[in-house]
């Protein structure tokens, strides 16, 4: 039987006037977050995306000093096909505030075990013409992927990711794990290709993003008979009508069936949460993930060899409660989170 006053007191005599820590797994992290028996305030200083370190970049004659990884925000959404605002997405993710530093279910703090820095946004020629802005993408990006750094961007709308890809997949064409309502491989309308509906079939057809390494999670809604260039190319999708009958765990292993081990962008439309969580965004779709799913399966793909990713489509002014920026915050965590284990870091 438990000595309950005994056991009491040994409480007291290890925590009652002490701020160590025993565990050494808790004990690892600590030393590198607490200092002086105190961390940051999540609340203070410049807001920067999950509290990172600023390190600003000119993009004329960049510096990337000696970072891993460096978060850029691409605040751009003339390619939205309904509701615009995502241009304000970058700046409203930056101001959630106690977003990590500690991942504990994938045991890591990405901004200490990492060399990564909020670098600023993306500089725009203009602001009214989406073409020079996919070239403005695609040089800030290509110096960064040139620097041998990994780069994570926070939209924005979802045509951005064609260029991004364009600088991701240059020497060799990437895998995809793409999280969306949508597939995003529409052709052109309205006069362009260049818009939120076709980032992934332009990567294909640029000869920069490989079909049958690539795997859509999530999709619904009306517009099925717009993904006929998914299926053509040899692309895996996964319906959400399907997420319940197939089980996460059969989700994310087929996830990484499908990229193997090559080089793989992680692209999230926050559309692919259910409006529920996040209905701060242009074209919401009822029937999505929960936030504890996405979770899920982003933590499952740990070890992959990811190369990038991003976060795009969080249009904060239709949501209120800021939910959404919330989650957007977060899942660029949980993308730093996997970016510590990914095979990619060896060589920089």
């Amino acid at each position: 039987m438990v000595d309950i006053k005994k056991s009491l007191e040994e409480l007291r005599r290890k925590f009652a006037d002490s701020a160590d820590f025993y565990n050494p797994r808790f004990k690892r992290v600590a030393d590198k977050i607490f200092s002086g028996g105190t961390r940051l305030a999540p609340y203070s200083g410049v807001p920067t995306f999950a509290s990172l370190p600023y390190h600003p970049v000119n993009f004329a004659k960049p510096d990337f000093g000696d970072l891993q990884v460096a978060v850029v925000g691409v605040p751009m959404d003339l390619g939205v096909s309904n509701r615009p605002g995502s241009r304000f997405g970058p700046r409203a993710i930056r101001a959630i505030e106690r977003i990590g530093p500690y991942n504990h279910v994938l045991d890591c703090a990405p901004a200490y075990d990492l060399r990564v820095a909020d670098i600023g946004d993306v500089p725009f020629a203009s602001r009214y013409r989406l073409e020079q802005c996919h070239e403005n993408i695609e040089t800030a990006i290509s110096a960064i992927v040139q620097a041998g750094v990994i780069p994570v961007s926070v939209g924005g709308d979802h045509s951005m990711a064609h260029p991004i890809l364009k600088a991701v997949g240059r020497d060799r064409p990437v895998g995809l794990i793409h999280i969306d309502a949508h597939c995003d491989t529409g052709g052109p309308f309205d006069q362009t290709k260049f818009h939120h509906g076709g980032p992934m079939r332009n990567a294909v057809l640029d000869g920069v993003l490989d079909p049958a390494r690539t795997i859509q999670i999530g999709i619904r809604g009306s517009s099925e008979y717009l993904w006929e260039f998914s299926y053509e190319s040899g692309m895996t999708v996964i319906h959400a009508e399907e997420l319940t009958s197939m089980g996460m765990p059969a989700i994310i292993e087929k996830a990484r069936q499908i990229v193997g081990d090559g080089p793989t962008y992680l692209s999230f439309d926050i559309d692919s949460l259910d409006p529920a969580f996040a209905p701060g965004t242009g074209t919401p779709e009822i029937g999505g993930f929960t936030t504890r799913e996405v979770l899920e399966l982003l933590r499952g793909l740990k070890g992959l060899n990811f190369v990038g990713g991003d976060v795009v489509e969080v249009a904060p002014q239709y949501d209120g409660t800021t939910n959404t920026a919330q989650a957007g915050a977060q899942v660029l965590f949980e993308i730093l989170s996997l970016l510590v284990y990914s095979p990619a870091l060896a060589t920089r």
